[in-house]
């Protein structure tokens, strides 16, 4: 990627007499056929996404994503997305002295992003914006300034997510909820309410259990204040660990139960939270995630003792609501890279873009993105009008969540390696900034839940909450009778819940998932999108790789809508 340091490598220069080529030095290095940086560009110029934003009620927000959308895109903001992961966190565990500090030290372009983010509303704030669609706005602003890079958007997803958990215990909300839902971003390690907001993480899986949350082994010790713990344990992936608050998992005597844990202590002095390392991740290179050990780490209980998972159940919805978002942006990230490359790029004697086999790579990735961006809006319409007491949304945010985010980030990795391959080898260099996006997909899959254990939590909601599945089946009723390959695949869909069972479980989520998102498309998209979509996804006239639609698909209709400006 061009930093903003470097002269643009396709422009030309003026000959010189010079015989070893004037200023460059070499006679043969006249660049040609390669495309100019992609930045400064729009990056909520994408149709679905704003269609998706009026539609689910935050229309309101247009002005202000486009505002962003247009920053993002911008060369300064693409340049502190390459440094703040060229720059990678580093822990200091102690100061020149020898005390104990635990800081992790970040490169300025990370808090340049963050206070962005922030100041955007896209961490606590929507909590507190008693407008309709306010959480729509703010997923939406997720889909737009992750375009910069994905690592910061963790803890402005755990601050957003810790608020309603929190609100179990009314005492501590009233203290902490007005900073988590601040616009301002103060990074530094200080007492809590001396600050102008904050930011908050998570300390759930230990590394006997991952996912298996109820085998955690951290003890918690009531003290003689009511209310106040120790804790005593070791967690094994908290990310974000210079975040100023935690919500943790521990064992008390009455069984798991969840806990806030400061950083700083009321009195200004440090908390113990010992971490013993970073990990060596993959991706997500900016964000540092660590390995907390508690001894004798101060807390305050949330919620009843032994209702630990119920307690944080809701952040749950909230950050695997964000696992999908961010699996949406890589998409169309990635697609907007790969449009712009083979705009610009010829091969046997014409544009990339106008040769018959890129265009229908382009349009599948088109079809995935706008499905997906599609599904993340209708998931955070529905967040919305959850919070504000629509039970038969908040049943249906229930299952389609969890379906949601079982697929569109199981999608992730395989877009975006079709994306890098529509580069070429260019895009397989690091300097392209590809491989980056690459390396990120995964992550999405995993975090908060694996495959396997979103899947299952289908069939648990399935099981336990009838009301999710009839409200699954009255949205995919809102298509009915539209498109007879989407009316057959919700009946094969009916008849599949009635042989559910656990080895079957992905196989069921996924039909669950592209009858979803089929459903959304045949309402919302044009023709030629939607028809393209069932006939491929659900149809079966399609391949095993992206780019392999039938002859029969309108590549120009869907191509002209998702990268607009095409010529």
């Amino acid at each position: 990627m061009t930093t903003l340091a470097q002269e643009p490598p396709y422009e030309s220069h003026e000959p010189s007499d010079e015989p070893w080529g004037g200023p460059e030095g070499y006679a043969t290095h006249d660049v040609t056929n390669q495309p100019p940086p992609l930045a400064p560009y729009d990056a909520s110029d994408d149709t679905a996404l704003l269609e998706g934003v009026r539609r689910e009620g935050a229309g309101w927000a247009e002005d202000g994503l486009r505002r962003l959308g247009r920053r993002a895109g911008s060369a300064e903001a693409q340049e502190w997305g390459d440094l703040a992961n060229q720059h990678e966190p580093v822990l200091r565990t102690h100061d020149r002295y020898g005390n104990r500090v635990d800081e992790v030290e970040y490169h300025p372009s990370w808090h340049h992003l963050m206070r962005v983010a922030v100041g955007e509303g896209l961490a606590g704030a929507p909590w507190t914006d008693d407008r309709h669609g306010a959480h729509v706005a703010r997923t939406a602003g997720g889909l737009v300034w992750g375009h910069t890079e994905a690592g910061h958007g963790c803890p402005t997803s755990m601050t957003y997510a810790a608020v309603p958990a929190l609100r179990a215990q009314p005492e501590l909300a009233k203290v902490y909820e007005p900073l988590l839902t601040s616009r301002e971003y103060e990074p530094g390690l200080r007492t809590p309410t001396d600050k102008r907001g904050l930011l908050a993480g998570m300390g759930m899986t230990e590394k006997q259990g991952g996912s298996d949350v109820r085998t955690n082994t951290t003890t918690a010790t009531a003290t003689a204040e009511p209310g106040v713990y120790t804790l005593r344990g070791h967690k094994w992936f908290t990310s974000a660990p210079m975040c100023d608050v935690f919500l943790v998992l521990a064992q008390a005597a009455g069984g798991l139960s969840c806990f806030l844990v400061p950083r700083v202590l009321p009195d200004g002095t440090r908390n113990t939270f010992r971490i013993q390392r970073l990990k060596d991740k993959l991706g997500n290179r900016s964000n540092a995630s660590s390995e907390p050990e508690f001894d004798g780490t101060v807390a305050w209980l949330v919620g009843p003792e032994g209702q630990g998972v119920k307690t944080i159940i809701e952040m749950v919805n909230c950050t695997r609501l964000d696992c999908v978002m961010a699996s949406a942006t890589l998409m169309r990230k990635t697609l907007v890279e790969a449009g712009h490359h083979v705009r610009h790029r010829s091969a046997f004697g014409a544009r990339l873009v106008d040769q018959p086999l890129m265009r229908n790579v382009l349009a599948d990735l088109a079809l995935e993105s706008e499905a997906a961006t599609t599904l993340t809006l209708r998931l955070a319409g529905a967040a919305d009008r959850a919070v504000r007491g629509d039970e038969g949304e908040a049943a249906f945010r229930r299952i389609a969540t969890a379906v949601g985010k079982y697929w569109v980030t199981k999608r992730g990795p395989a877009f975006t390696a079709e994306a890098l391959e529509c580069l070429g080898g260019n895009g397989y260099v690091e300097e392209s900034g590809m491989p980056r996006h690459y390396r990120e997909a995964p992550l999405l899959s995993i975090w908060e839940g694996s495959g396997n254990v979103n899947a299952l939590d289908v069939l648990r909601a399935l099981g336990r909450s009838p009301a999710s599945a009839h409200a699954l089946f009255e949205e995919l009723a809102l298509a009915g009778g539209a498109d007879a390959r989407l009316d057959a695949a919700v009946t094969r869909l009916r008849a599949g819940l009635g042989e559910a069972s656990e080895t079957g479980a992905r196989r069921l989520v996924e039909l669950m998932a592209l009858t979803l998102q089929a459903s959304l498309l045949v309402r919302h998209a044009p023709p030629a999108v939607a028809d393209a979509f069932c006939a491929s996804r659900l149809g079966g006239d399609w391949g095993h790789a992206f780019g392999t639609l039938p002859d029969t698909a309108g590549l120009d209709g869907i191509l002209a809508r998702a990268l607009p400006g095409e010529d």
